[in-house]
């Protein structure tokens, strides 16, 4: 991420989306997945479909902040939308992992 900024929590969206979306597309589902502040200090992750492309956006400072990274031949791991918890729950669209500044 950007120099300086600070990541409280890290959101990984597990449903595959459509990779069109871009940051107004992106902040808009994750305020009316989560209802979170997106001018915190989240993180807030998404992949498309065929796991080789993943998207984060956050917030720094004065405006919105997205990343985007490809694979040529890889995927990435990601969780089933269907695994359960630590808890034995299933998750829903979202799941939120803290992780350390």
């Amino acid at each position: 991420m950007h120099p300086g900024s600070r990541i409280g929590a890290v959101y990984l969206c597990r449903d595959p989306i459509d990779f069109r979306k871009s940051i107004d597309g992106l902040s808009a589902l994750v305020e009316q997945k989560l209802a979170l502040n997106l001018f915190g200090d989240s993180l807030f992750v998404f992949t498309n479909r065929a796991r080789n492309k993943i998207k984060a956006l956050y917030w720094h400072r004065n405006g919105f902040c997205l990343w985007y990274k490809r694979l040529e031949q890889e995927r990435f791991a990601w969780p089933r939308v269907d695994t359960p918890d630590a808890g034995g729950r299933a998750q829903g669209q979202f799941e939120g992992a803290r992780m350390a500044p």
